[in-house]
């Protein structure tokens, strides 16, 4: 039988990936269209990968879990600033 934190880790190994993955995936799409929309998604979804990481990796109980979801904070951020800046109408 697993315990609670053996599946917490999987599931946290299953989350960074998916993370990885899309990071990937939208760094791609940059490096082809050159759209910041895509650079923005990338780099949030690399802070959401660093932040399951450290959580995933750090102490169970800690005082500084806050920070970790700061920075997951600061990811959503940078998506909402990606959609509105996409969305933003051209003045040109």
């Amino acid at each position: 039988m697993t315990s609670t934190h053996d599946l917490a880790l999987f599931v946290s190994g299953a989350l960074a990936a998916g993370y990885a993955v899309a990071a990937l995936a939208f760094l791609n799409f940059w490096r082809q269209t050159r759209d910041r929309l895509f650079a923005l998604f990338a780099t949030a979804f690399a802070l959401l990968l660093v932040q399951r990481v450290a959580l995933a990796l750090g102490p169970v109980a800690s005082l500084n879990t806050v920070w970790y979801y700061m920075l997951r904070l600061v990811a959503f951020a940078l998506i909402l600033v990606a959609i509105v800046d996409k969305n933003r109408g051209s003045t040109r």
